[in-house]
């Protein structure tokens, strides 16, 4: 594609607008011959210091930010934007094509419940016949296989990256596509020139305020969903529902939830050790996922699948047959006469969310073993701390992903939390011992709750080292002991 073609309102001189573009790339060491090098400012790394070395990678253009200095030197066409983030999303859409136009893409938001939303929606549409892509934190998938894609992801993968991934979701034959999509995602502009057929709401707490700075930058983050939407489903229990409602007036806007008032809500709520049944539109759904949120998640499911036109009674086979999500509440079996859970929980909404969940069915202790990630917000340790230590019976604070902070320092800020509940507490820095000593000292009746880290199946320390480790298979391992 040309270049005059990729930038419709930039003016060139007639050699730079025939420039020929044969692929967009942000990362100076994987630039190809004729690329379009876009330089992106990081919280670390400022892409326009290596755009030179893109040039010599064999870039054919380059990208760069209004008014930064040293760009006039580089010798291909340039590009300049205020804000080169967004500039990214329109050149991408341009370039690869709007997968939007072709698909109908369903988007999620939301502190907790992402993940196990997005498989939920997932499910329900495949049981309707239809070809379904996801992108999330438990990877990229067509039709239930992973996507055959080259790409090591976030959550919210980076733009070029996600289209991509959108690219080959398209050409496989998928309709829709669901996809998580974070408050980080939405600040910097990643999915800006999409169009969502359904933007999708889960609940708000607090997390990643390292990188939001308040609750209020936080929330407005998330609320940008809407403005890239059709119609908007939101969680009608959850305190945001009116900050949503008012900000979002300009589209449709449908609720689900426990009261009455929602458009779609759950009656007749039980809540079983392994199970949770509700009535909905006159039909029994019942999950085979413990758990309240297992009931919202699902709700926020059903919601959307009815948007999007199917009906009640095949939503609701399809609700009833969902299995479970890999690190979401994820029940590791054994003889002992005790439960384990894994959960992904890693904020204080979701550790409260799980233990509670917990509560429900155990007749005896809660041990919960759990620690925070190091380089993430910090103001939430001391919170989580609080939270496990004045719900559970016994805790074990462990280490998360340190990556570059002491792992000790982390678990004492944990403790502060902890330690004014009165909980019975035990400091035990290297997570697979603390995942033995839980299990160890567990009792009949009770159970123990691995929390943080889910579906992760690797623990991360300085400089980016990681080593694997997998809760689940660490505490199969303390069970056959």
């Amino acid at each position: 594609m040309k270049l005059r073609e990729i930038f419709t309102e930039t003016k060139f001189t007639e050699s730079a607008g025939d420039t020929e573009i044969t692929g967009i790339c942000i990362d100076s060491r994987k630039v190809a011959a004729g690329d379009l090098y876009v330089c992106i400012e990081g919280t670390q790394v400022d892409g326009h210091s290596f755009a030179a070395d893109a040039v010599a990678r064999g870039a054919a253009a380059v990208l760069h930010k209004k008014g930064k200095r040293g760009m006039k030197n580089i010798a291909v066409p340039r590009v300049a934007a205020e804000d080169t983030r967004l500039a990214l999303a329109f050149v991408c859409k341009r370039f690869f094509g709007d997968p939007s136009a072709d698909m109908h893409l369903v988007g999620i938001t939301g502190t907790n419940g992402k993940s196990s939303t997005v498989a939920f929606v997932e499910e329900i549409l495949r049981a309707q016949g239809q070809n379904v892509g996801a992108i999330g934190t438990l990877g990229a998938r067509i039709n239930g296989e992973p996507l055959n894609i080259d790409f090591v992801t976030s959550t919210t993968p980076d733009t070029v990256e996600l289209y991509h991934m959108l690219m080959a979701m398209r050409d496989a034959g998928a309709k829709y596509v669901v996809m998580e999509v974070t408050s980080h995602a939405l600040a910097l502009h990643k999915v800006a020139a999409l169009r969502f057929a359904l933007g999708l709401f889960t609940n708000l707490s607090q997390d990643h305020l390292d990188f939001h700075g308040t609750m209020e930058n936080y929330r407005a983050a998330k609320a940008k969903l809407f403005d890239l939407c059709d119609r908007g489903i939101i969680n009608y229990d959850d305190p945001t529902r009116d900050f949503l409602l008012k900000y979002a007036r300009s589209i449709p806007m449908i609720t689900y939830g426990l009261a009455p008032d929602s458009d779609y809500y759950a009656s007749d709520v039980v809540m079983g050790r392994n199970r949770v049944s509700y009535v909905i539109e006159n039909d029994v759904v019942e999950v085979p996922i413990p758990g309240k949120f297992t009931v919202y998640n699902t709700l926020c499911a059903y919601a959307a699948s009815r948007e999007l036109g199917f009906s009640a009674d095949s939503i609701a086979m399809a609700t009833s047959a969902i299995g479970t999500v890999a690190g979401r509440i994820q029940s590791v079996p054994n003889y002992h006469g005790f439960t384990v859970i894994v959960d992904y929980a890693h904020s204080p909404d979701g550790l409260e969310n799980i233990i509670n969940s917990c509560r429900e069915f155990t007749e005896n202790r809660v041990i919960t073993v759990f620690g925070c990630g190091g380089d993430r917000d910090s103001a939430k340790r001391p919170l989580m701390g609080e939270i496990a230590g004045r719900l559970s019976d016994f805790c074990v604070i462990t280490s998360d992903n340190p990556r570059n902070e002491d792992p000790d320092s982390i678990i004492a800020m944990v403790e502060e939390g902890v330690s004014p509940t009165g909980c019975a507490y035990q400091k035990i820095t290297d997570r697979r011992d603390a995942i033995f000593a839980a299990i160890a000292m567990a009792d009949e009746e009770d159970c123990v709750i691995i929390a943080g880290k889910g579906h992760e199946d690797y623990q991360e320390f300085e400089n980016g080292r990681r080593i694997h480790f997998d809760d689940a298979q660490v505490a199969r391992e303390a069970l056959e002991q």
